[in-house]
């Protein structure tokens, strides 16, 4: 049975563009342009550059009470979320493991809009309609989805919409882009300032080609969209978040509200919490890690982790080489005991020992806009 390869409406841009394609996700997508993954993402660190993340599943949630029944399936406070303002959190399953990692906004009082990942959609989409049946849940397949990101997305955007400076991180809000209705959203996934623009499919083109007209923007493909969230020590889900990880093993326990955390105001009552909220107050039995390595080669997703007395104590879970810092760099999830700071242990790469050293993380800092004091 064939499986088909979907396209995003900015396919045959991409193909003028010079984009190298690959099958990602049911679609075809660029991996990288003419100019190389090292030159693209040093070029979003520095100028700005344009993603096409149009494969990604954009849904809408409304209806009566909407955010209290959204909150039994995620751990953050909607009802406390004003229009205008998003936040990033995870739907989880009985055991507290993650089903998808998301960005959920507030669009109106009782509408909610998700972006969600490629490869989970069609089951989020599912199991949102199961879990919440008296509650609209709308794909919307018609939409696009642009990430404008780098030093200089805002000055990108400023000609089009004069008010972008007062729009800071987490925030998002309706605007006219070459005369197309859009929803801009102030964030992303490189760790740098930049929006995500969602607008109708049929326009994309016309948006895109708007963009590119300026000088400090370029085309960024999928390969450099990873050395950028691996650089500012974001998890990529199917690897860093599983359904067999949970929120504080992955380390992104600050996505967790205060109010649904132990002792507060609406404490638990979401899918998994038992074991979640236990975790949070006991610490975990594993922990993702930041992993700097020895030698310049890379260490990839599944090397195996072990200590210094050879016990196997846990897997890399995302690796490459790091651009803007000239060295290869991983994150893994290790037993706990084997977390702090400074541990010397080693990855076996096609079974030689690498050295490696646990570190913190981020290795380059977030550059996200906040509102002036």
């Amino acid at each position: 049975m064939s499986t088909v390869i979907k396209r995003t409406a900015l396919y045959d841009l991409q193909i003028q563009c010079g984009a190298k394609m690959v099958s990602f996700a049911g679609y075809q997508m660029p991996i990288q342009y003419a100019s190389g993954i090292m030159h693209e993402h040093l070029h979003c660190r520095s100028r700005a550059g344009l993603f096409d993340v149009s494969h990604m599943g954009q849904v809408s949630v409304f209806g009566r009470d909407a955010a209290s029944q959204l909150e039994t399936l995620m751990p953050v406070d909607l009802e406390m979320m004003a229009v205008g303002q998003q936040c990033y959190s995870v739907l989880t399953n009985e055991q507290g493991g993650v089903i998808d990692d998301l960005i959920i906004a507030r669009r109106a009082s009782e509408n909610f809009a998700l972006v969600v990942n490629a490869g989970c959609k069609d089951e989020d989409v599912e199991y949102l309609r199961q879990r919440l049946p008296n509650l609209q849940v709308h794909r919307h397949d018609d939409l696009a989805l642009l990430a404008l990101q780098g030093p200089q997305a805002a000055d990108v955007l400023r000609d089009a919409f004069k008010s972008i400076d007062q729009l800071a991180f987490m925030q998002g809000c309706s605007a006219v882009i070459c005369g197309v209705d859009c929803y801009i959203s102030r964030c992303g996934y490189t760790g740098e300032d930049g929006f995500e623009i969602a607008l109708p499919m049929v326009h994309a083109e016309a948006v895109a080609e708007h963009l590119l007209q300026h000088d400090s923007v370029a085309w960024i493909g999928l390969g450099a969209r990873d050395s950028l969230r691996l650089e500012a020590g974001l998890c990529l889900y199917g690897q860093d978040l599983t359904a067999q990880i949970t929120p504080i093993e992955a380390r992104i326990g600050w996505s967790i509200s205060r109010s649904r955390r132990i002792g507060g105001a609406k404490e638990g009552g979401f899918v998994g919490a038992e074991t979640i909220l236990r975790q949070q107050r006991d610490g975990p039995s594993r922990r993702r890690v930041g992993l700097m390595i020895e030698g310049r080669a890379p260490v990839r997703q599944g090397a195996v982790v072990v200590n210094q007395q050879g016990s196997v104590i846990g897997e890399v879970t995302s690796g490459g080489f790091g651009p803007t810092l000239n060295a290869p760099v991983a994150m893994a999830s290790v037993d706990v005991m084997c977390s702090v700071l400074g541990t010397q242990l080693s990855a076996i790469v096609r079974g030689q020992e690498r050295a490696v050293t646990v570190v913190d993380m981020p290795w380059v800092a977030h550059n996200y806009y906040r509102l002036p004091a």
